[in-house]
């Protein structure tokens, strides 16, 4: 016998994942900060580089984007789950399609951390465009995301 899950936890549940990915989008744009302050410090010379090392932007970065990785994955599995126990079924559409692009791509881009520590500049690279794309699709999911909760309150 499956146990009923009440119909205020069900409603209440659907802004879980909208609110986790705003505070993850938030924090991609602090990550992609830092990648910018850790490719500056490799640059800088002298006493500016001094300085920036000063800062362990890299040691951040890579605790962020470690915390990212996780969060991301666990925020799409949740967005899923939730949605099936509201409707009884996934909705295949371009929303999911691109938050599981977006899952894959940002486990791409941990999995080339090893490469780059050894300073693979063709992972470096990679990773920097793969965040980007991760990037805009996440402010896309961000604006599709929002019309999905609005279609949510119109029905409550």
């Amino acid at each position: 016998m499956t146990p009923e899950i009440s119909p205020s936890v069900k409603y209440w549940l659907n802004f879980f994942h909208p609110l986790m990915m705003w505070v993850l989008l938030a924090l991609s744009l602090y990550a992609a900060y830092l990648g910018l302050q850790v490719q500056r410090t490799r640059n800088a010379q002298g006493e500016e580089k001094k300085e920036l090392i000063k800062g362990k932007f890299n040691v951040k970065h890579y605790q962020i984007g470690s915390i990212l990785l996780a969060l991301m994955v666990a925020g799409a599995v949740g967005g899923m789950a939730v949605t099936y126990i509201n409707n009884g079924k996934l909705f295949v559409g371009a929303h999911l399609l691109a938050g599981l692009g977006m899952t894959s791509l940002i486990a791409f881009s941990a999995a080339l951390s090893p490469f780059m520590q050894k300073g693979a500049n063709w992972a470096r690279v990679t990773h920097i465009l793969l965040n980007f794309v991760i990037l805009g699709l996440f402010t896309w999911q961000a604006i599709t995301g929002v019309q999905i909760v609005q279609r949510i309150l119109s029905n409550a």
